[in-house]
């Protein structure tokens, strides 16, 4: 069993929990960022940093990390996870790359 950490863009989150199903039926253990639900409330700056580190605390906890690159979009944010990955020597899965396996 490996463990994965979903990296990607928060506005493909159907997509990104589609993918966190799939992989974990196969059998890995799926580290997800966590989504706004409550449209309602404003998040402050601290909040969003903590988010922010709990996110690349995922990263290292992570075999590897797999980015969920839609229409082979990555942002800003998912750069930084890639290279924080690189830094720490984890394997790097692209969904584009994975589609059909999955």
């Amino acid at each position: 069993m490996k463990v994965i950490t979903l990296c990607g863009s928060l506005k493909f989150q159907k997509e990104m929990m589609i993918v966190a199903e799939k992989m974990a039926l196969k059998g890995n253990c799926i580290l997800t960022p966590v989504y706004q639900v409550l449209k309602s409330e404003e998040r402050t700056e601290i909040e969003l940093l903590n988010l922010k580190e709990e996110h690349f605390k995922r990263i290292e906890l992570a075999d590897s990390i797999l980015v969920v690159n839609v229409n082979n979009y990555i942002g800003n944010s998912t750069k930084s996870e890639i290279e924080y990955a690189k830094k720490l020597e984890k394997e790097i899965l692209y969904y584009t790359d994975l589609i059909n396996t999955i």
